[in-house]
């Protein structure tokens, strides 16, 4: 599975609407997903009523765009190749793309669904960029188990390198001496009076 079955719901859900419920209430805009009932967005008192003991994560807004945080969405998602940013001490990642007017020039980075400028070497720009690039092509994905699967091939690639290094090191000290340590610092010579370059005449 490389999309996990509430990720296209959370993608089209509206946030930041009043709450039916608690419309009179102070905290009444629906900025919170439960990721167990996949049923919308619903308040803060929602959440303690009808989703106390369920996996919740909270939408937030900048600059009239929905947010996550990184803290909360890597823990059930790999976000990995998506651009994340620092607003208001927090890093967080868009849920939907942002179309871009005009490219910048000299732009290094864009992201390979959208087009949109991106600040460091990510592919894309927001989760639901990934999205439509995980069901376009299955490169990328997901869960979190085929990350954890990816790093384990890379740790024991590593760690079987870094074995034939060792071996290949012993084998060159076998036919190479070791050479003998530098002197102590007490034991250095001055310099002696230093010279100058002469003068261009």
């Amino acid at each position: 599975m490389l999309v996990p079955p509430w990720l296209e719901s959370l993608l089209s859900t509206s946030f930041f609407t009043v709450c039916r419920t608690h419309g009179d209430a102070a905290r009444n805009e629906c900025n919170m997903y439960c990721l167990d009932c996949e049923g919308g967005a619903f308040c803060f008192y929602c959440r303690s009523s009808r989703h106390k003991d369920h996996q919740v994560i909270q939408i937030r807004r900048s600059s009239y765009h929905d947010v996550v945080r990184v803290t909360e969405i890597q823990k059930v998602l790999d976000i990995s190749g998506v651009q994340t940013y620092v607003i208001n001490s927090a890093r967080v990642l868009f849920l939907k793309e942002r179309p871009q007017p005009k490219y910048g020039k000299g732009v290094a980075h864009i992201c390979v669904i959208c087009g949109r400028s991106l600040l460091d070497p990510f592919r894309f720009c927001s989760l639901g960029c990934k999205l439509v690039g995980v069901k376009r092509n299955g490169e990328a994905s997901f869960t979190i188990e085929a990350k954890n699967e990816a790093l384990m091939e890379r740790r024991e690639g590593i760690s079987r390198g870094e074995e034939e290094l060792r071996e290949g090191s012993q084998q060159q000290q076998d036919i190479y001496p070791p050479t003998p340590p530098p002197p102590s610092s007490s034991a250095r010579r001055r310099k002696g009076i230093p010279h100058r370059a002469p003068f261009g005449s």
